[in-house]
């Protein structure tokens, strides 16, 4: 891509500014392997989709000290449980104080539970679904969990599967700023056309560099803004 720059080039930049080499590696975290990410369980899936839809725009501290609750009132996000919950006993759990009382965020819990469920049914389990989804079609990956899930859109989607183990780069604010920069994207960075230019450049710098795309979202993002050592 023309405007792309080479991958030595921004990692000697993001090395540059965050003390060397050694100091730039201890930031950086890999993914699963795909052998590993095919045996996490579905209920963890269900409860990182979750997590990440209540932390949405909400203090994310707060979801996470809610979080051993919401595991208990929801059979530690058990699918074949979820799926057998009723509106009835949905909308009890809703009102629950021990965790964020939000019916909507609460009703996607089964609804993605549902999603998970019917895609277990055609591929062995939704891990081996997710593990098996090819990285230099990630956005392709994001876009199935937006259109079949239940407020997976946006960053939701990306940064559950980055927590899970996914190799996914993220749509952060600096990796944003970085593609403006070069003229790579212009508007909006979720337009189908920016979306596939972000993804082809990624696709070439992992083809001269051979990290994972977890690893190189987060050198670009070291590389560029505000964020100096």
């Amino acid at each position: 891509m023309q405007n792309l720059e080479r991958y030595a080039a921004i990692y000697q930049r993001a090395c540059e500014r965050k003390g060397g080499p050694q100091a730039l590696a201890t930031g950086l975290n890999k993914p699963l392997s795909n052998t590993l990410l095919s045996k996490v369980g579905d209920d963890r899936f269900l409860a990182e989709f979750s997590k990440k839809v209540f932390q949405s725009g909400f203090v994310w501290r707060v979801v996470r000290n809610k979080w051993p609750d919401f595991e208990r009132v929801f059979f530690g996000f058990n699918i074949e449980k979820i799926l057998l919950v009723p509106d009835e006993m949905l909308e009890k759990k809703a009102t629950d104080p021990s965790i964020i009382r939000n019916y909507n965020k609460v009703r996607t819990i089964r609804d993605n539970a549902v999603m998970i469920d019917s895609v277990a049914r055609e591929h062995g389990s939704f891990a081996k679904f997710v593990a098996d989804w090819p990285n230099e079609d990630i956005i392709g990956l994001w876009a199935y969990l937006k259109k079949h899930g239940a407020r997976l859109g946006g960053n939701t989607g990306p940064y559950s599967l980055r927590m899970i183990g996914k190799d996914t780069f993220l749509l952060s604010s600096d990796v944003v700023a970085y593609f403006t920069q070069r003229d790579i994207i212009s508007g909006s960075a979720r337009s189908k056309r920016s979306l596939t230019a972000i993804q082809d450049s990624f696709n070439e710098l992992q083809q001269q560099s051979g990290r994972s795309l977890q690893e190189l979202s987060m050198i670009i993002s070291k590389s560029v803004g505000d964020n100096y050592q």
